[in-house]
Formats: structure tokens, sequence, C-alpha cells
């Protein structure tokens, strides 16, 4: 279905508040955006919304069995909406948050089936954004944040490319200019008793490795 796309352009440091807030409106009620986040664009929707996540699966033509990333506004909203983080996360988030570090933890029931792929944990960090954390924390929700990509097609930095791509798709983007780009975040799973190394990433594994025993 055709979209009528809201682009709203937003400093990456300290992000206008009216901005920020008509885009979370338009999440709150289900809609998708394109928002930056430190490393490439991202899709955001409302994860416990289980219409808003199909969308997002329909917009990438995404294979459902695929789960989905989360950002949050900090440790905080994480422990609200997704439960405590265990001790090892507790630790690792500590060092790493806001930055590029994936933590999978147990996912709640609450949650939306489709962002866990069926699964029963979930990834999910806090970026080094402005504009990232701002909109968690106005929809007062952890959010989505798959890349803003078709599905086999490289992932972006440029909002532009991102309209060019998406435009049809989505209902707003959040132009915060070129985001850093560099590698993907690093994913480690803290379920268990020692950390699981998931994807490697923009933080060496020895630097996790060297966090968990200071």
């Amino acid at each position: 279905m055709t979209r009528s796309l809201l682009r709203l352009t937003v400093a990456a440091a300290r992000p206008d508040a009216e901005a920020i807030g008509r885009a979370a409106n338009l999440l709150r009620r289900g809609g998708i955006a394109a928002i930056p986040t430190d490393t490439l664009y991202g899709l955001a929707a409302d994860p416990f919304s289980p219409a808003a996540v199909q969308h997002i699966f329909t917009i990438k033509d995404r294979a459902t069995e695929r789960a989905l990333p989360l950002v949050a506004a900090d440790v905080e909203q994480v422990v609200a909406h997704l439960g405590a983080l265990p001790p090892l996360g507790q630790r690792l988030a500590e060092r790493f948050w806001p930055g590029p570090l994936t933590l999978v933890v147990a996912a709640p029931a609450t949650l939306s089936t489709d962002v866990t792929g069926g699964g029963t944990t979930i990834g999910v960090r806090v970026p080094a954004h402005d504009v990232t954390r701002a909109l968690c924390a106005a929809c007062g929700v952890p959010l989505t944040a798959t890349s803003a990509n078709i599905s086999g097609q490289p992932p972006t930095s440029d909002p532009d490319e991102v309209e060019r791509r998406l435009g049809e798709r989505i209902d707003v983007l959040v132009d915060a200019g070129v985001t850093p780009g560099g590698p993907p975040s690093t994913i480690v799973d803290v379920t268990g008793d020692i950390p699981r190394l998931i994807r490697a990433g923009a933080i060496a594994w020895d630097h996790v490795l060297v966090a968990i025993r200071a």
C-alpha cells in the first residue's frame, strides 16, 4: 500500500522535541518510521503491537521467522518492558551502553511473537544516538530497529537513500543526516552463565570478555 511520507529533519544532537513528538505519535498509533541510529538507519515500530510488527515484515519482504532487534532509551526502559537484566547483562550494559552492543535476553510474554521470530529471546541495546533514544523515550517503549532496507539489499546510512527505497512504504522518515555507519552492533547472548557471541561487530569480543572479568 502506498503511504504519504512525512519527512522530519532534526539535529543529530539535541533533536527538536516537537519533531520527535510528531514521529512518536505516529509510532504509538501503529505507524512505521525510518530512524537514525549510531550505525545505520533502521525501521522502527512498536514491538508490542502485532499489526505494526507485521507491517515491518511486509515492508522489508522479510521472512517472519527472523527476529527483530530492539533499541531503548536507557537501561530503565529495558527493565520496565523486558524485565531485569541478568547480572552478566547488567555488567555489560554499564560498560557499553549507550553503544553498539546488543544483549540477547529472555523475551517477555507481552512481546509480539513475530518480534522474536517465534523464539524465547530478544536482542536489545541502548544506542549512542540522541535521536534514537529520544524517540524511544517519547514513545514510552523500546522500538524495533531492523535495518531500513528491503531484505537482500544493503543497509544504508543515508536518509535520501532510505526515502528512495522505502518512501512509499513507510509513514515517517526522521532525517538526522548521514549516520556514522561502520560495523553493526556486536550481539552477545547473556541468558546463560557465560556470555555467548552471536555476531561479531563494532565492539571486539576481547573487550567484552575484559569487561566481564573487571
